[in-house]
């Protein structure tokens, strides 16, 4: 009778501590909507914001940036090698800027009246033009989206809409991105005796802009290894080490810039003088850039998942996370008299918010075609593409 038992299925610890990180975090967005900012957050008139904006914005949207660069990887310059991680690369950019979204909707104080920028325009603010390409690239995303569930529902006419628009979507896609990822920098432009000067510069937008094209196939290795290893999906060697020579090649323009510009405004030798933050400098572009650039190029490394990995990691959390937290954050000056440091309800948000993300990723890959060569069938081509032909005369 015990061996006719069939034995109970484990409820996975990984997602058991996902779903514990989301609860807390629902909880503190419920003390926030009744109790006011002021209840769950250490912030104060002494700077312009706190955590949320600093790793919910500016970390979040140029790590979602997976979407535009693959797209215009494959469909612009037509590598089509790389087609099958471009689904799961605009899910994973679907999710981040929601999330993003919804971490504005906790941050602005009264987020009821958020619907006012579309009718009440300030065309002056780089943060006007950083609203509306949110809002539209999240439309453009879930357009983009929307043939995973159309082929999961069998719904061909939606699928044939979307496959016969699919081209001017991609392209409005990097348009809209392009356009915020430089303006998230230009934001930081008036703050010309705020930000230090070993990271204040003009071309801030222009770096904005190359990092985040970068991270696009960093997260797509990164999010791959842990999909492989988390459902059996398997990527193909040649993708990733495809993927990584790109990040390197992106990163080698980007280091460049950094140092030109530097060398231009005489401040170069500041990255081995002007301490404590030259060591935060080295700890970044020594660790997040030119180490990552170092190792996509090994072939041993390129051989290896783990290696490829960690040299993901290491430009995805170093290299540009860290980037942005040290401008928007730690070496952003304060009023006189005034300190801040998150509580514990800002970093349950944070935390939480990626929880959410990593959950409704994993969702997603079990119900719907994400991953592999989705859509391909036994005559060749996609079902997009399929679905965008006109139906054989029967």
């Amino acid at each position: 009778m015990k061996e006719m038992i069939e034995p109970k299925k484990k409820f996975p610890l990984g997602t058991l501590i996902l779903s514990i990180l989301a609860f807390i975090c629902a909880g503190v967005l419920v003390q926030r909507y009744v109790y006011g900012l002021g209840a769950m957050t250490n912030m104060s008139d002494g700077r312009g914001w706190g955590l949320w904006i600093s790793f919910d914005l500016y970390c979040g949207v140029a790590l979602a940036a997976g979407g535009f660069t693959l797209a215009a990887i494959v469909h612009v310059f037509n590598m089509e090698k790389y087609h099958p991680v471009v689904r799961p690369a605009i899910l994973t950019a679907f999710i981040g800027y929601l999330l993003v979204v919804l971490a504005l909707l906790v941050d602005l104080g009264q987020p009821w009246y958020i619907w006012r920028m579309i009718f009440n325009p300030n065309i002056h603010s780089p943060l006007y033009e950083v609203g509306w390409c949110v809002m539209l690239y999240t439309i453009v995303l879930a357009l983009e989206l929307s043939p995973a569930v159309f082929e999961r529902l069998k719904w061909r006419i939606p699928l044939r809409i979307i496959g016969a628009i699919q081209i001017p979507l991609i392209i409005a896609g990097i348009v809209i991105s392009t356009g915020h990822q430089n303006s998230l920098g230009s934001m930081l432009l008036i703050m010309t005796h705020t930000i230090d000067p070993l990271w204040y510069t003009p071309i801030i937008p222009a770096l904005f802009f190359v990092s985040a094209v970068a991270v696009g196939p960093a997260m797509v290795i990164f999010e791959g290894t842990l999909s492989g290893a988390a459902f059996g999906h398997k990527i193909s060697r040649e993708i990733f080490t495809g993927l990584g020579r790109i990040v390197a090649g992106v990163l080698v323009v980007y280091l460049i810039m950094r140092l030109v510009d530097l060398a231009v405004a005489g401040q170069l030798g500041w990255i081995f003088t002007r301490y404590p933050q030259n060591v935060y400098w080295w700890f970044e572009v020594g660790g997040g850039v030119i180490l990552p650039i170092i190792l996509f190029n090994i072939p041993k490394v390129q051989r290896s998942g783990r290696g490829m990995f960690v040299a993901a990691i290491l430009y995805i959390v170093l290299g540009l996370a860290l980037n942005r937290f040290i401008m928007s954050m730690l070496w952003l000056d304060m009023r006189t008299g005034y300190t801040y440091f998150p509580s514990w309800q800002e970093f349950a948000v944070s935390i939480g918010l990626i929880a959410w993300a990593l959950l409704a990723f994993q969702i997603a890959v079990r119900l719907l075609p994400i991953t592999g060569q989705h859509g391909h069938s036994e005559e060749g081509g996609t079902a997009e593409q399929k679905a965008s032909e006109p139906a054989a005369a029967s």
